[in-house]
């Protein structure tokens, strides 16, 4: 975090500049650890006490801390504690809402030049679940039987094989053969 430091009737020393970009550093890792932001503070004195001044712009928020006691120190202490606050609110309040994806239309403007104008897409064909009911009372089959049993519509057939008293799918494939799916 870069800060600019302006004194109105104060100077600070290079020993407590380095205190106080401490300070600022962690207000920096709050907001944006990877992004540069700048802080500018402004300390004056007004009849023995000191007031501290300190703002951050980030993005379209402008964060101010105020902060004012007898001691230089204390005064931007409580400013620096300040803006945290305001960083911490913002950034959990953009953290917690609730973001949704742009809708195609809003995302992007049109285009400035005649475009060829797109074919509406194509509609998926609406699929169709067939429920075998296995509770019915059905006489179970033979193999022979199911193959003869299935018809060119539906590519499957599922019965109970006399057998084994289990439910077998069979199902046609592509080349003509016969697959057989036993539970």
């Amino acid at each position: 975090m870069k800060i600019t430091y302006t004194g109105r009737q104060v100077e600070l020393a290079p020993a407590e500049l380095k205190k106080l970009e401490a300070r600022f550093a962690k207000i920096g890792k709050i907001l944006d650890g990877k992004r540069e932001c700048e802080a500018h503070v402004v300390l004056s004195l007004e009849r023995h006490l000191h007031h501290a001044e300190a703002t951050v712009r980030y993005f379209q928020h402008q964060f101010v801390g105020l902060g004012s006691s007898a001691n230089l120190f204390e005064a931007i202490h409580e400013a620096a504690e300040k803006l945290e606050k305001q960083a911490l609110k913002s950034r959990a309040k953009f953290r917690d809402i609730k973001r949704a994806p742009r809708k195609a239309g809003a995302e992007a403007p049109p285009p400035r030049r005649a475009a060829k104008p797109e074919p509406p897409p194509e509609p998926e064909p609406e699929r169709l679940i067939y429920h075998v009911d296995n509770h019915k009372k059905r006489k179970p089959m033979t193999l022979d039987e199911a193959v003869m049993q299935m018809d060119d519509k539906r590519g499957y057939l599922v019965y109970r094989d006399a057998e084994t008293d289990r439910v077998v799918m069979l199902v046609r494939r592509a080349d003509g053969h016969f697959d057989l799916v036993e539970a």
